[in-house]
């Protein structure tokens, strides 16, 4: 058994939701989800099929994102494993619709910062055993960063 890593870089104003699901059907039920969930959202998705022909299977609605997802979901390679890149919208607008589409099992991370999926890999295949989701925390926050946070998500429209 062997243990890789694949570095996804997200690209600059695009977020990245990834997971595991179970059913050959997710790709048409998460591209109903994310469009579902907001009007303006753009996204690209793409999920590894475990059996039969296993292939990336993939939908969207912006050629670019599709590629991206297509691309990274065959590098990682791993069983049941989907990623969404996503533009116009936050993880936080659609999360909770994901989560409740009847395949999907599990999320890894939410994020728009650079990502390492970890994958142990043996004869007959890969799975996903975690992710590496941006930096480590280099402090506790004091009373300037906690202005500048909540100044922040004032900024863009999630507090009053």
């Amino acid at each position: 058994m062997e243990i890789k890593k694949i570095k996804v870089e997200v690209p600059e104003g695009i977020n990245m939701i990834c997971g595991q699901t179970h059913f050959i059907k997710t790709a048409e039920d998460l591209y109903e989800a994310l469009v579902n969930s907001s009007a303006q959202i753009k996204f690209g998705l793409a999920f590894c099929e475990a059996s039969g022909p296993c292939l990336v299977r993939s939908e969207g609605n912006d050629p670019e994102l599709i590629a991206l997802a297509q691309s990274k979901a065959l590098e990682t390679a791993a069983g049941h494993f989907f990623i969404i890149f996503i533009r116009n919208a936050y993880p936080i607008n659609v999360l909770n619709a994901v989560k409740s589409c009847p395949e999907v099992v599990n999320i890894f991370c939410a994020t728009a910062n650079p990502v390492e999926v970890l994958l142990v890999e043996d004869e007959q295949g890969r799975g996903v055993i975690g992710v590496i989701d941006g930096s480590a925390p280099k402090g506790i926050e004091d009373e300037d960063a906690r202005k500048e946070r909540h100044a922040f998500l004032r900024k863009i429209g999630y507090k009053l």
